[in-house]
């Protein structure tokens, strides 16, 4: 599996369904951050989006002309799911170089809807094999749960995760610790598995990886972290940097930890969010970061991870809209590595 700043040959979404429970009430509202999303991926490389039927296809056409999207870069297919979180239900790619050549493959892990909380799902779970028929590419899978968004990988043979997602009983309740490690290795071509402890407040996916920290290239990791001892983020991303502190990459070195800054609560209906900074979106020449109308730590998420990422353009957007559904960017999103 490599790393996600590595070439894209496209970035795959899947457009929210009116009817789904992701956004129920709110899809007008949401649509206009796809539509505005998808324009900026336009820039850097091709989108590919998975939509319910011809119908669906013809209103987003729409949407995403009126925001002036090229459309020719844009393809869609009558790939359905009942929600929109690519991240994890879509295609996770990997590739090899054999006899000089790039080969590429889809991994196709089972999905159950983060332990079964969102029935039915059938449809989602299809999604990687409809996309492995459609390159033409083959598919591996593996028979256990997992999702894109608590995989995270620095294409060198190192992958990070957390022992509250993938140890947790409603995924994968007959396999221990090293037998899931051993799937992770076999199939995503990892060395080397690190686990981080819990999630932050509001993630209904009991604690994916990409809310809390996230590597920008293979020796640096920027990792969340609240300041504020009263916050109930704080004790959980505290542990998760003292852990990070002692971890090694697979030649034994340490990782350099850069922190950043979380938003502070950020609530709806009296229900806290999970919004972090570290669902950022790495694309070709650009990275999407979200942000959530604080002003000061929005400007300092976007200033740290333009320093990270000095070759590529750091572009904030609003999400107070999209994390009403509980994710932000990199779940809506999923890279296909160029061939």
């Amino acid at each position: 599996m490599p790393a996600e700043w590595e070439p894209h040959a496209a970035t795959w979404l899947t457009w929210p369904r009116p009817d789904g429970i992701s956004f129920p009430g709110h899809c007008e509202t949401v649509s206009p951050v796809y539509a505005g999303l998808i324009l900026h991926l336009t820039e850097a490389e091709e989108v590919n989006i998975n939509v319910w039927d011809g119908e669906m296809e013809a209103s987003v056409r729409q949407i995403l002309a009126g925001e002036g999207t090229p459309l020719e870069r844009v393809r869609f297919h009558h790939f359905p799911a009942y929600e929109p979180w690519c991240r994890d239900h879509g295609p996770v790619f990997l590739v090899r170089e054999k006899n000089g050549r790039r080969e590429r493959a889809i991994v196709d892990w089972s999905y159950n809807a983060w332990g079964g909380k969102y029935p039915p799902c059938d449809l989602d779970d299809a999604i990687p094999r409809h996309v492995a028929k459609w390159r033409q590419l083959p598919l591996f899978s593996p028979g256990i749960v997992m999702e894109g968004g608590s995989l995270e990988v620095n294409g060198r043979g190192t992958l990070l995760t957390t022992t509250s997602c993938l140890l947790n009983p409603n995924r994968n309740p007959g396999l221990s610790k090293m037998e899931i490690e051993k799937h992770l290795r076999e199939y995503l071509g990892v060395d080397h598995v690190l686990w981080l402890g819990g999630g932050i407040a509001g993630d209904d996916t009991d604690g994916h990886i990409d809310d809390l920290t996230r590597f920008v290239n293979p020796s640096t990791l920027v990792t969340a972290v609240e300041e504020d001892p009263a916050d109930a983020n704080y004790a959980v991303l505290q542990e998760n940097l003292q852990r990070l502190g002692h971890f090694r990459d697979v030649d034994g070195k340490r990782f350099r930890i850069v922190p950043l800054p979380m938003p502070g609560a950020v609530e709806r209906e009296g229900r806290r969010l999970p919004a972090s900074y570290a669902n950022f979106y790495i694309a070709n020449r650009l990275v999407i970061v979200p942000t959530y109308r604080h002003k000061k730590n929005d400007k300092a998420a976007l200033e740290i991870l333009q320093r990270e990422f000095p070759s590529r353009r750091v572009i904030g957007m609003d999400s107070t809209e999209l994390i009403r559904g509980l994710g932000s960017f990199h779940c809506i999103t999923q890279q296909e590595p160029a061939p």
